[in-house]
C-alpha cells in the first residue's frame, strides 16, 4: 500500500498523486507498486530491502537517493511468544521527496499519522528524517515501560507460585529485551555515521536535532541494558523462589501424610486378629481411639515445635 501525504498550514493531508516535497508512506508494497516506486528512479533494494526482517541498520547513497534502514520496537500482541520485537524501516531521501519503507504499519508512523509530532513539514525532508529516529527512540522507551509494568506484575505473581508459567513470561520479556538491545545499539552505529556526515550540517537546529536523537537512544539503551540485568537476576531468585516454594508444600504434604498415617498405625495394629488387651470391654473403642488423637496431636506438637509443619 502506498499513501501520499504533505503537510499544509494546519495538518497532514493525502494527495491523490505524487508531488514535490511530499511523503509516501509505503507498507508492504506488492510487486505492481514495487515496479511503480522503481519508475520513480528509486533503486528497487532501497524498498525490498527493509522489507526484510533481518535487514540491520545502515546507509548508503546510489543514483542521488539515499536509504536508511533503521529497526523501530514492534509490538506483536500478548500472547505472542514475544510480545515486543523490532523490525526494519526504510527511509529513502530523494531530490524532491521522502519515502518510508516497512512491512508493517506500526506506532512510530502512526504518531506522524495522528498529528502527534510537531512542527512536522514534509518539505524539510532533514527534519522529517530525525524526527523520524527522535521517535524511533521515544517509543522504545514507551514499550519498555510497558515492559517494566508487565514484569512488576509477574513479580506480585510469582512470590507465592509453584509454576513454571510466570517464569517463562518472564523470558519472553527477556528475549524482547534482547531484541531491544541489538537493534538499539545498531541504530547508535548508524546514527553517527549520519552525524559524521554532511547531511544535517546544514542548519545548526538539524544538527541539535541529531543530538537529541543520540542522547535519547543512548537513554534507551542503558535503560534497556539495566532492565535486562535485574530481569536477568530476577529469574534466578525466583527460580530459587519457586524450588523452595515446592519445598514448603512437600513438606507439608509430608507432614500430613506422616500425621495421618499414625492413627491408621494403631488401628492396624489393634485390628489384629488374635488376642488383645480389652478386646471385650465397652470402652476398648474409645481407649484406641484416644491413644491415636495422643500420638497425632504429639506428632503434631513436635513438627510444629521443629518448623516443620
Amino acid at each position: 500500500m502506498i499513501t501520499t501525504y504533505k503537510t499544509n498550514e494546519t495538518h497532514l493531508e493525502v494527495l491523490p498523486e505524487l508531488t514535490s516535497a511530499s511523503w509516501l508512506n509505503v507498507i508492504d508494497p506488492n510487486p505492481d507498486e514495487i515496479q511503480l516506486l522503481v519508475d520513480l528512479g528509486i533503486p528497487q533494494d532501497y524498498i525490498t530491502n527493509p522489507l526484510d526482517q533481518d535487514e540491520r541498520p545502515r546507509t548508503e547513497k546510489e543514483n542521488g537517493s539515499q536509504l536508511i534502514v533503521l529497526r523501530i520496537p514492534y509490538f506483536q500482541g500478548q500472547t505472542s511468544d514475544v510480545p515486543f520485537i523490532t523490525i526494519p524501516m526504510g527511509i529513502v531521501l530523494t531530490q524532491d521527496n521522502i519515502i518510508t519503507v516497512c512491512k508493517y504499519e506500526n506506532e512510530i508512523l502512526g504518531r506522524f499519522l495522528s498529528g502527534r509530532v510537531r512542527d512536522l513539514s514534509t518539505g524539510k525532508r532533514n527534519r522529517f528524517i530525525l524526527q523520524l529516529l527522535l521517535a524511533t527512540a521515544t517509543q522504545y522507551l514507551a514499550y519498555l515501560r510497558q515492559i517494566n509494568k508487565m514484569i512488576d506484575q509477574l513479580e506480585d505473581k510469582l512470590q507465592a507460585s509453584t509454576r513454571n508459567e510466570e517464569v517463562l513470561e518472564l523470558l519472553k520479556y527477556e528475549k524482547s529485551l534482547t531484541y531491544f538491545t541489538t537493534a538499539l545499539k545498531s541504530n547508535e552505529l548508524m546514527m553517527e555515521r549520519l552525524q559524521r556526515s554532511q547531511l544535517f550540517k546544514m542548519y545548526p537546529d538539524d544538527e541539535d536535532l541529531l543530538d537529541d536523537v543520540l542522547t535519547e537512544n543512548q537513554q534507551a539503551i542503558e535503560m534497556v541494558n539495566i532492565s535486562g540485568n535485574i530481569l536477568g537476576q530476577m529469574m534466578d531468585a525466583f527460580a530459587s523462589i519457586i524450588s523452595n516454594n515446592l519445598n514448603m508444600v512437600m513438606k507439608v504434604l509430608a507432614s500430613i501424610t506422616i500425621v495421618l498415617s499414625l492413627p491408621t498405625m494403631v488401628a492396624s495394629f489393634y485390628g489384629m486378629n488374635v488376642e488383645l488387651p480389652m478386646q471385650h470391654s465397652a470402652f476398648a473403642f474409645l481407649l484406641v481411639m484416644a491413644i491415636s488423637f495422643g500420638i497425632s496431636l504429639a506428632a503434631v506438637f513436635v513438627f510444629v515445635k521443629r518448623d516443620w509443619f
